[in-house]
This record gives structure tokens, C-alpha cells and sequence, in this order.
């Protein structure tokens, strides 16, 4: 039987499932793609709000790091597509891209719904049909696979039956936009290992004071480093009303969450002046500052103020502040207590889902043979800056690959 005569089903609208199902309807299959929502890639559309962040154009190897302990199970996926793949395949939708300062890349429109209709009528005109407002709700009759699918419809409760399935279901984040990890006791109960769903890229919580809440909840730091027990990153955040969050809390955002759950709490160190050397602080706020107060002294010499001046008092101890030497030290090294990462449903993604242990190379369910799962459903993770939906999008490819050598009886 010709690829042509196959009909694969791919559950979930995203950037993963769609991918698939460019890649599977290119090779011939039919593909019904199926989502609970009234329209596909809402979760992209929203991504880009922010002027959507494709990927990132820094060096192979410093990319493939991004994805930490799950580098060596993410690196099959870029291999296949990788940062400039993604570009390419931009281009060819008529979306043009460009590199920023700081190394992303974006489309040159800023907006994210141009390259979506884009690709839409690619698929449609490569014969993909979508079934919207479809919610998988497992399988008929208990009966896992491919022939078995079961629907809640507008219409009533459906089946689909196909050759092989896709599931690009998401991870726990964002719920109003189909990611609710509703999925996972489906998949448990088939004995699928699924490793609990947390967040990541979120915001944490501190304790903030009153006076300092009120003073600069909702202003951005710029120009600090952070660090939790490793290499310091620079960027900024954003204080808000519970804590921080940000590109520069959001890339720390796995170590940070990692740490509070060993211990109960994690210490994120700032530095308020990375641009000037320890030695440089240390003179200038050694300096004799006569009859100035000490605010107005560090805002002459340094330049410190504002919510980077109240992050000082915030967080300096009163004794910080009579001695200038130890003040030198808190400015590079300032201490910040972060007590618990923001709920999962606040996150941009989420870490956890079906674990590799669980699938086969080319991302099949050991357990349910011709289901394959691919994109943040999987046990991975990834900050922002284009790494997460690079590799999102890398899985789908890499996941059609597997459909169809499934489907040409190569396992």
C-alpha cells in the first residue's frame, strides 16, 4: 500500500502538529489534522504579539547547549531542521527574516499571522483538512491506536479511524489556547511514562515590602546579570507586582524552579553594575562622599538609581549600608530570594511530558505502536530567544519522518 492510500492523524494545532503534517502531506499522506480550538496556532498567534522570535542565529554548538540535560535527544530534531532550515523554509512562504542586536531572528513584518495564512494555504492546498473544535478524548472502547480515536465535537461524540497518529497535544501552559496537559492520564494509563508537567520560562515570586511593591512594581531593570549557582547571564527583567520575570529570569528560569523545589527557596545574585569592574565599584563607592547622602552619592558616582537604587535598599542589610567596602560588594553581588515559580498556567511553556524512555527513535509511543508524540508534550525544555519554537517545530519534522517509515514498515 502506496503512502498515497494512508491516512495519518495529527491532534493538535500547533507548531509541532502542523509541521507534521506539512511533512507527512508531502510525502503523499493523507492528513486530517484535528484541535479542540475554533482555529489552529493560537498559542503561535499570541508568541507573536512580541514580534514572534522564530529562532536564533548563534553557532550550532552554543544552540544545541540551550537545551541543557536534553540536548543529545533534541539534536536528531535539528539535524533535520535547525535554526537556518527554519529560515529557509520561511523564505519559501514568502516571509522574509532578519537577525536583530541580539541575535534572534524575526520575520520582517514583526507578526506572526501573515506567515500562519501563509502556511495554512500551503497545507490546505497540499490537501491537508482540519477538523476544528475536535477535543481528543482518548480512545474507543479502550482500544489504543490509530483505529480508535475518539471526539467531542460541536456535533456529538465522533471516531476517526487512520493508519498512524500524530500528537502534538502541547504541554501545561496557556490553557485558554488548547495546552491544558489534559493528555496525560490517557497516556499513564496505557503505561506511558510521563514525568509531572512544571513551568518554564515563568516569573518567580519575592517577598517584596510594601514601600518597594508599590514604588516599582511594572519597571524593567536593564543592564543587570543574574546567576544561581553557575555562569551569570546579562539582560534585564521586569519587577512585578509578586516578583520578577522577564528574558533574563526566563533564561535562569530551570535552574531557578530546579533549586526551589531541592531546597525551598532559591538566591538569585544580581549585579546591579556589570559593565564596570569590582575594582571600579569598590573606588567609587569608597569615594568620600562628605555630607551627601548615601543614595545621592551612588547616584552621582555610579549612576545608580531608581528601581535599580530600591533593589539596593530592598535587599541590602542595614549594615550593608554603613559600611561603604561591604555596600561595593552588595552592588556586584546582591542577594534576591526567590520563593516559588509562578503558576504553571502563567508560564510560556512548561517542562515535563512523555519521557524518551517511553518512545522509540523516531518518537513513537513504545507502548501504542503508530502513536507518536512530538513537540512541548515531550519531556523537554528550552528558554526563549527561538530555542523552544525551533525545536518544537524541528520535532514535527523529525516525527513525520518517523509516520513514514512506520507506515513503509521501517521501525
Amino acid at each position: 500500500m502506496s503512502l498515497a492510500d494512508r491516512r495519518v492523524a495529527v491532534i493538535g494545532g500547533g507548531p509541532a502538529g502542523l509541521m507534521a503534517a506539512e511533512k507527512l502531506s508531502e510525502a503523499g499522506a493523507q492528513v486530517d489534522v484535528f484541535d479542540a480550538m475554533p482555529s489552529v496556532g493560537r498559542k503561535f498567534l499570541m508568541a507573536g504579539r512580541g514580534g514572534l522570535n522564530l529562532t536564533h542565529s548563534e553557532p550550532a554548538g552554543p544552540f544545541l547547549a540551550r537545551y541543557g540535560d536534553r540536548a543529545a535527544a533534541v539534536a536528531p530534531w535539528l539535524r533535520m531542521m535547525d535554526a537556518t532550515g527554519l529560515r529557509d523554509w520561511a523564505h519559501e512562504l514568502g516571509i522574509q527574516t532578519f537577525v536583530g542586536s541580539s541575535g534572534r531572528v524575526f520575520p520582517q513584518e514583526m507578526k506572526a499571522a501573515p506567515l500562519l495564512r501563509a502556511w495554512l494555504a500551503r497545507l490546505r492546498g497540499q490537501g491537508v483538512r482540519f477538523h476544528m473544535r475536535h477535543r481528543w478524548l482518548g480512545w474507543r472502547d479502550d482500544a489504543p491506536g490509530a483505529q480508535a480515536l475518539r471526539f467531542d465535537t460541536p456535533a456529538g461524540p465522533a471516531c476517526h479511524a487512520a493508519d498512524a497518529v500524530v500528537l502534538a497535544l502541547g504541554g501545561g501552559s496557556w490553557a485558554k489556547l488548547g495546552s491544558d496537559g489534559a493528555w496525560a492520564p490517557a497516556l499513564q494509563a496505557l503505561g506511558v511514562p510521563v514525568a509531572p508537567l512544571r513551568p518554564a520560562n515563568c516569573g518567580f515570586d519575592v517577598d517584596w515590602s510594601d514601600h518597594f511593591r508599590s514604588r516599582f512594581a511594572g519597571q524593567p531593570v536593564k543592564s543587570v546579570s543574574m546567576a544561581c549557582g553557575g555562569p551569570a547571564r546579562q539582560g534585564e527583567f521586569v519587577v512585578s507586582e509578586t516578583g520578577i520575570e522577564g528574558s533574563l529570569v526566563y533564561a535562569l528560569s530551570a535552574v531557578l524552579r530546579d533549586r526551589i523545589e531541592a531546597d525551598g527557596s532559591a538566591v538569585a545574585m544580581l549585579d546591579l553594575a556589570p559593565d564596570w569592574s569590582n575594582e571600579k565599584v569598590m573606588a567609587a563607592v569608597t569615594h568620600p562622599r562628605g555630607a551627601r547622602s548615601m543614595s545621592s552619592h551612588l547616584q552621582s558616582r555610579l549612576g545608580l538609581t531608581g528601581v535599580k537604587a530600591g533593589l539596593l535598599r530592598e535587599c541590602a542589610s542595614a549594615d550593608d549600608f554603613k559600611d561603604p567596602a561591604r555596600l561595593g560588594r552588595r552592588i556586584k553581588a546582591l542577594p534576591l530570594t526567590l520563593r516559588r515559580p509562578r503558576p504553571i498556567d502563567e508560564a510560556i511553556s512548561t517542562a515535563g511530558g512523555v519521557s524518551f524512555d517511553g518512545l522509540t527513535a523516531g518518537l513513537m509511543l513504545a507502548a501504542v505502536p503508530g502513536v507518536f508524540c512530538v513537540g512541548e508534550m515531550l519531556d523537554w525544555e528550552a528558554p526563549t530567544g527561538g530555542y523552544l519554537l525551533t525545536a518544537c517545530m524541528a520535532s514535527g519534522a523529525f516525527g513525520a519522518a518517523g509516520v513514514i517509515d512506520f507506515l513503509n514498515g521501517r521501525r
